[in-house]
């Protein structure tokens, strides 16, 4: 089986107007899923980002590391930050093809339920598809996982 070529994320420096999402560029699971955003984004409304990438500390200073490795980000063109799944709510809004998650997420007091699960899922990432590690040792440096 041959191995797909992998397309590359529109970046933000060619889309500037575009909202930005920030995401663990070394993160199978997290590609995945960022593939899944990109395909659900037929209006091209948004821009993407590693938050291994050096652009993400010149842009957004005020962000920790920890904090981007915590779970996904996105930053609209206005400076709104939103993360995991307060991010995850704002693209149901704002991607037709996501309306139909809308719902579900935007029912009355069920935000704590959703940061929740998503915080369980995001600490589970690596392990749940694998991961891609730049560390020989053994263990992954980025959360101390034997490989």
């Amino acid at each position: 089986m041959l191995a797909q070529a992998k397309i590359p994320f529109p970046d933000p420096d060619d889309y500037p107007e575009r909202d930005v999402v920030i995401w663990d560029g070394k993160c199978n699971f997290c590609r995945s899923q960022v593939e899944r955003l990109r395909w659900f984004d037929r209006g091209e409304r948004l821009a993407y980002l590693s938050l291994h990438d050096p652009r993400v500390a010149e842009r957004y200073p005020d962000m920790e590391h920890q904090q981007l490795m915590d779970q996904m980000w996105v930053v609209n063109s206005g400076g709104l930050r939103l993360g995991g799944a307060d991010a995850g709510r704002y693209l149901s809004r704002v991607l037709p093809s996501l309306w139909w998650l809308a719902p579900l997420l935007h029912f009355p007091g069920s935000m704590p339920l959703w940061r929740w699960l998503y915080s369980k899922i995001a600490n589970r990432r690596y392990k749940i598809s694998g991961m891609q590690c730049d560390d020989d040792g053994g263990t992954c440096h980025l959360h101390g996982i034997k490989k």
